[in-house]
C-alpha cells in the first residue's frame, strides 16, 4: 500500500526532488525518524 513520504525542502521554493538511493528493502520494518532515502 503506497503512502506519502515527507521530504525536508532544502531551500523556501523547493517542491519536489529526486531520491538518489533507498537504503531499506522492501518488506523492511521502518518507524518514525528511520532515515529511508538518501
Amino acid at each position: 500500500m503506497p503512502i506519502d513520504i515527507k521530504m525536508p525542502a532544502l531551500s523556501p521554493t523547493m517542491e519536489e526532488g529526486t531520491l538518489a538511493r533507498w537504503l531499506v528493502k522492501e518488506g523492511d520494518s521502518v518507524k518514525s525518524g528511520d532515515l529511508m532515502a538518501e
